[in-house]
């Protein structure tokens, strides 16, 4: 009988100590999904220059944060909005090459998301808008056997901090996140 009491409470320990590192998502985390969307390191931006076919292009962004362009170099885009990014190069452009340049900035390619865990196929995908992580779980092979279904664990940049929390698997997903299947433990 002793035994038995003893190994209950074992068990109880264990599973609280599964708990002990659940992080909630900070309210951060949620509000970053309203927000405008912030250029980074990975995304490609189509760049319109009104009448001047030589300067409209698709652009990468490098993984110091800027992206390069004709007659203005580098110019940093990390953490810009397109209208933003739009301004400053309007403004560049403007500083002894166009008289009243006409730009438009759209994100042509966003940078990808990371999964890992207890999926099929863990790595990085491209992103498309409006993902959940349902979708991007969906495109890692789906669950193992062993994953844990309810809830997933995201970690995101937000205004230049890196947090983490755990989401339902029906929550969007933002580029750059990072998805992390837990293994279940019955």
């Amino acid at each position: 009988m002793h035994f038995r009491a003893l190994s209950l409470a074992g068990a109880v320990c264990a599973s609280l100590s599964g708990c002990a590192s659940y992080q909630p998502a900070p309210p951060a985390f949620h509000k970053a999904l309203n927000e405008p969307y912030h250029l980074d390191s990975g995304d490609k931006i189509r760049v319109t220059v009104f009448e001047q076919e030589g300067l409209t292009n698709t652009y990468a962004i490098d993984k110091g944060g800027y992206v390069s362009m004709p007659l203005v170099g580098t110019v940093p885009a990390r953490g810009s909005t397109t209208k933003e990014l739009e301004a400053t190069l309007s403004a560049k452009l403007r500083d002894g090459y166009l008289r009243d340049p006409d730009i438009s900035v759209e994100v042509d390619q966003y940078r990808p998301f990371f999964i890992m865990g207890e999926v099929g196929t863990g790595g990085q995908y491209i992103y498309v808008p409006g993902m959940t992580v349902q979708n991007a779980i969906a495109i890692a092979g789906g669950f193992s056997p062993r994953a844990e279904q309810r809830t997933v664990d995201v970690t995101r940049q937000v205004n230049g901090k890196v947090i983490s929390g755990r989401v339902l698997t029906s929550d969007p997903i933002l580029p750059g996140d990072t998805i992390y299947v837990r293994e279940r433990y019955f």
